[in-house]
């Protein structure tokens, strides 16, 4: 099979995969946020959520489920903040996901990734990274709702986290957006070989 990358591509191309699925699945995880509520461990991530507390008729009492989903409906999503914040983190993931299956496609697919094509590439990465770096920044706008709140022992506040931590999900997403940004954006400028030049 031949490859249109140089050996700098084929580092780019596993740099790409590694971004992305860092970045893919710290988008996914609900282990963003982590707090507690009464006294059972409680996460969030942008569109899911880890536990939450449900009316028990029989009982007359609330009770934590320990269960881990998605909420109903885009509205149901906690603050306006956090519904921007999954919609561009998950463009950007979208973004660097491509680059990446396209960059493993140009390791098997003679003459797919050109100079031009490689600098085009690391441009649709570094706006990946800029779009799930915003969102990143935007999370913390989110930490002043009801529901966090109800977690954090109702000290929490935008930018202020109150009894609650940041999860391993946030860093994970942060560093492939950033690894995106910084270190596939330069290497995708040298993946690619020189065009072939044909005589008609």
């Amino acid at each position: 099979m031949a490859s249109s990358l140089t050996c700098a591509g084929v580092i780019w191309t596993l740099l790409s995969l590694l971004c992305a699925a860092a970045s893919c699945v710290g988008f996914f995880m609900p282990y963003w946020l982590l707090g507690s509520q009464m006294d059972k461990p409680v996460s969030f991530g942008t569109f899911r959520r880890c536990s939450y507390p449900v009316r028990d008729e029989e009982n007359q009492a609330t009770v934590i489920l320990e269960q881990c989903g998605r909420y109903a409906s885009f509205q149901g999503i906690p603050s306006l903040e956090w519904r921007i914040c999954t919609v561009v983190t998950g463009v950007g993931c979208g973004l660097l996901l491509l680059v990446a299956l396209t960059a493993l496609m140009g390791c098997c697919i003679s003459d797919l990734i050109s100079r031009t094509i490689g600098r085009v590439a690391g441009g649709i990465q570094f706006v990946g990274g800029l779009l799930i770096g915003s969102g990143c920044a935007l999370y913390p706008l989110g930490w002043d709702s009801e529901e966090v709140r109800q977690t954090c022992n109702n000290t929490s506040d935008q930018f202020e986290l109150g009894s609650c931590e940041i999860g391993w999900a946030y860093y994970c997403t942060g560093a492939g957006a950033a690894a995106a940004m910084l270190l596939c954006t330069w290497m995708a400028c040298f993946s690619g070989k020189k065009q072939k030049q044909y005589p008609y």
